[in-house]
């Protein structure tokens, strides 16, 4: 029988850092130094008995990265053998792996199978060649379509499939041209997001030198609009600011733990982890994880206490990201309330719904905004 505690019960993340090359737009902690993948499946397992006996059961289990799907069988295999070992999931545990197009083969597919996985990620980020080459991605829009076909034909029926818009170059039409492609694969989840430049990455500092430009607001206001529109259109619930999915049982149960405050644990460099009002993240470096963990220290590198305000704060945030919202008994605590959600009901940023606040599409392009105005 199904464990019907699985939306509450916390969510295990555990981050794989080894790409084959990094993109230049990603500020996630990743490498190409692939000779430290080794090192990193022992100092995991070490970090797994550190937890073991706080936290041990959960209700999903995300792989991301970095790019997880390039680790070999053999280190998939005994990394996953060993979480298996120590931790227990509930029946129905979403089981989710991130994959490049040009990771997945038949093999691999039969690999992620025989280990549990039942959706998989696939970074496409657009069926535009032009586009990809600008992204300096490894695949072409071909090998997208294959790893796609590859996946439905090994029986995955959950599907994921990322994207990326906003990119300096790209026009509406081959945006929509993008889109059109995905949803003819149907995909039970559909990730769209805004190319945002961070600080310190190469698109960076090729904006610094003028050689790419960052959209302007209105662009990406517009295509986010457009993107929501179709994809709505085309049967998919648009259930958080990037997040699409083909029916409620298909939103992604993990990333709505994060958004819900519901407790996860993060493994692995760079990874976060929230439990107890306290939230703590590992340095990011894999060389570093692997010393301190093989001298017996724990990889921690910063430990935060959130007090109960913050954690309504957080509610704010969190809640207006998604559909659901905010429940309307909340704002009761907020002076003032009176007069905003009136405005807001009024310049169409918010509904309210089964007596909770839930922002329109509208709202949702300026979620970050709204909590502020009850500081």
């Amino acid at each position: 029988m199904a464990d019907f505690s699985n939306k509450t019960l916390p969510g295990l993340y555990i981050h794989i850092p080894f790409c084959a090359k990094k993109c230049p737009y990603c500020d996630f902690y990743s490498t190409d130094e692939l000779q430290h993948k080794s090192d990193f499946i022992c100092s995991m397992e070490k970090e797994v008995l550190h937890y073991k006996s706080r936290l041990n059961h959960f209700g999903s289990l995300y792989l991301g990265g970095g790019t997880p799907a390039f680790l070999t069988d053999h280190e998939l295999g005994k990394l996953i053998e060993f979480i298996h070992k120590h931790f227990t999931f509930s029946e129905d545990a979403e089981i989710t792996i991130e994959a490049n197009p040009n990771d997945i083969t038949p093999d691999k597919l039969n690999r992620l199978s025989s280990l549990g996985f039942n959706r998989i990620s696939i970074g496409v980020q657009s069926f535009d060649d032009e586009v990809l080459s600008s992204l300096q991605r490894g695949h072409t829009a071909e090998v997208a379509e294959k790893s796609i076909n590859l996946t439905r034909e090994a029986g995955f029926s959950n599907l994921a499939i990322d994207l990326m818009y906003a990119v300096p170059g790209q026009s509406g039409k081959a945006w929509k041209h993008t889109l059109d492609k995905t949803v003819s694969f149907k995909p039970e989840h559909i990730s769209c997001y805004q190319l945002t430049i961070k600080e310190g990455t190469p698109f960076w500092h090729m904006m610094q030198q003028e050689k790419i430009m960052d959209p302007d607001e209105k662009t990406g206001e517009s295509f986010f609009l457009a993107t929501s529109e179709f994809l709505q259109e085309s049967g998919y619930l648009h259930y958080e600011i990037s997040n699409f999915a083909i029916d409620e049982k298909h939103c992604s149960a993990h990333n709505r733990k994060y958004w819900q405050h519901v407790p996860y644990l993060g493994l692995g460099p760079s990874a976060h982890s929230f439990f107890n009002n306290k939230r703590w993240w590992n340095c990011g470096s894999v060389k570093q994880y692997n010393s301190l963990l093989n001298k017996g220290c724990t990889p921690v590198d910063e430990m935060e206490e959130i007090t109960d305000d913050q954690l309504r704060i957080e509610a704010l945030f969190l809640g207006f990201r998604t559909r659901k919202g905010v429940e309307l008994d909340v704002f009761n605590k907020y002076k003032g309330v009176e007069n905003i959600l009136p405005e807001l009901i009024q310049s169409e940023l918010v509904v309210i719904k089964n007596r909770r606040v839930v922002p329109t599409t509208k709202g949702l392009l300026v979620a970050d905004s709204i909590p502020l105005l009850f500081g």
